[in-house]
């Protein structure tokens, strides 16, 4: 398997490379330099076949770091329609590839059976299977005037007690938060990074990251400074790229800058002052004003 970045393996969501294929978000991620892959089980037919992905895995000498379950709206029939179902053939996949991560949203409000017991039955399947289910920041989907809160126990994965978290930096922007306050409420719950970017607009955009407003930059600087250990995916929104490698231009863009950031360094925390932090030999962080 890849061994090219000896800090937190980088990622290829294969999200990324939609309306391209699963295969092509293996190949692309191989043939750019990637340390491994996200697979974000869908539509395309192949990212439900565990033994079509274990192929893929060993043809592109590429592991799968992280399953990205099947709980958005356009994937609502993907493996059943029952959500306890979907989690627990993720795990099985994960388990089955060698992931250690499943990325999972909280529900949508109208599933209210599902929501009320969410965050006990997360962290049941994590203690019944060994994978890690890294619940996702959503946001409030935004109309003129108001707000919807469509997911429940809540969009804001901060405000309950989840042992793992992914920190999504599109969606913060939706929400209009900043994402190294976001990462610093997350604290040692941030497992998993869906490496992004955003303009704050009500759309949920999926940029490169730098090319929007959030502080991707300092986020992969903090996460530096914490030792941090997870997996950081490139996540981001290409479908509107004219060709194949104007996709490719994207997508090592974006492995660039993570490379680039991923370094130890002062982090603005909350716009007003820089911080440090020290992390001990048994793993507490501290936070230093500079």
């Amino acid at each position: 398997m890849s061994t090219r970045n000896r800090g937190p393996k980088i990622g290829l969501s294969t999200a990324s490379v939609y309306p391209e294929s699963t295969a092509s978000g293996f190949e692309l991620a191989a043939r750019l330099g990637y340390d491994g892959v996200e697979v974000m089980v869908g539509i395309d037919p192949l990212s439900t076949q565990v033994d079509a992905l274990k192929r893929l895995v060993d043809y592109h000498q590429l592991p799968v770091l992280a399953i990205h379950a099947p709980c958005l709206l356009i994937t609502q029939r993907v493996w059943g329609t029952d959500p306890w179902g979907k989690l627990e053939r993720s795990a099985e996949a994960a388990t089955e590839l060698g992931a250690d991560v499943v990325v999972v949203h909280p529900p949508f409000r109208w599933q209210r059976e599902y929501a009320k017991g969410f965050v006990e039955g997360v962290a049941r399947l994590e203690a019944e299977t060994g994978v890690a289910f890294a619940v996702e920041n959503m946001y409030p989907w935004r109309a003129p005037g108001k707000g919807l809160q469509a997911y429940a126990p809540s969009w804001d994965p901060t405000e309950h007690s989840y042992a793992h978290t992914t920190l999504d930096l599109s969606h913060s922007s939706t929400a209009e938060q900043d994402c190294v306050e976001l990462a610093h409420r997350m604290g040692e719950t941030l497992t998993h990074i869906h490496l992004t970017d955003g303009t704050g607009s009500a759309k949920d955009e999926h940029l490169v990251p730098g090319r929007g407003t959030q502080r991707a930059g300092d986020l992969l600087a903090m996460l530096a400074n914490r030792d941090f250990r997870g997996h950081i995916v490139i996540e981001i929104n290409t479908r509107r790229s004219a060709s194949r490698s104007e996709r490719e231009v994207d997508l090592v863009e974006s492995l660039e800058f993570t490379r680039k950031h991923f370094t130890r360094g002062p982090v603005a925390v909350d716009g007003r002052r820089t911080a440090s932090y020290s992390v001990t030999s048994d793993g507490e962080v501290s936070e230093l004003e500079t």
